[in-house]
Parts: structure tokens; C-alpha cells; sequence
């Protein structure tokens, strides 16, 4: 069963900070319903607006290599990695209907109130 607590968050946020860092954007680190560790990334040097529709972007981390590319392919995987850590795990699998994961990561770029912003 999936299940992230805060005190895994506050490990992880170590990585997923400088991973934001290195790449000049802004986010908040969260958990949701203690099954999905989220991170919302508010604003940025990344131009994202081009993918988004309405001023938000709900990643789909399965599609990160066929939908973006250069910067923005390199910050989502790398951010992925981040919010993995060394304690994620996947033994789901859907032909039988088992899921077996540590616990979900969701990515939003900007929120369905407030878009993301590009920083120049």
C-alpha cells in the first residue's frame, strides 16, 4: 500500500530543493492523503507555457521523455529522481491486478488558481 510520512518528505526535500535550485525555479514540497509526495512548482527560468493549457500542467512523469525536451526534459527527470530517492519502489502490476508502489509522485507546473509564472 502506498504511503509516504513527513519525515520521509523531509528527507527527500534535501534533493528535491537542490534539484530546484539548480534549475532556477520555485516550488513547494508536500504529501497528500500520506500516498502522494507533491511537489508544485510555482515559477521559474523554464518555459513551460507553450505545454500548458489554462496556466497549469499536471505531469504525467510516464510521457516526460516524449513530450518535452533540452532544459524542461532534464528538470522533470531529474526532479523525478529527486522525489524517488533511494527507498521508491514499483512491484505493481496491472495484468493481475496488484499494486505494490512505495508511493505516488505528482509534479504541477503552476495550480488551476495560479498559473505558473516565467521569470526572464
Amino acid at each position: 500500500m502506498a504511503y509516504i510520512s513527513q519525515e520521509t518528505k523531509k528527507e527527500l526535500s534535501v534533493g528535491i530543493k537542490a534539484v530546484l535550485k539548480k534549475f532556477g525555479m520555485k516550488g513547494s514540497i508536500g504529501v497528500r492523503n500520506y500516498s502522494s509526495l507533491v511537489v508544485n512548482v510555482s515559477s521559474g527560468s523554464l518555459d513551460f507555457k507553450p505545454d500548458m493549457i489554462g496556466g497549469h500542467i499536471q505531469v504525467n512523469h510516464y510521457y516526460i521523455d516524449n513530450h518535452y525536451s533540452g532544459a524542461k526534459k532534464q528538470f522533470l527527470n531529474d526532479l523525478i529522481k529527486a522525489m524517488r530517492g533511494t527507498k521508491w519502489y514499483n512491484n505493481s502490476d496491472a495484468m493481475v491486478d496488484h499494486f505494490d508502489i512505495a508511493y505516488y509522485t505528482d509534479i504541477n507546473i503552476g495550480k488551476w488558481n495560479k498559473p505558473y509564472i516565467v521569470n526572464k
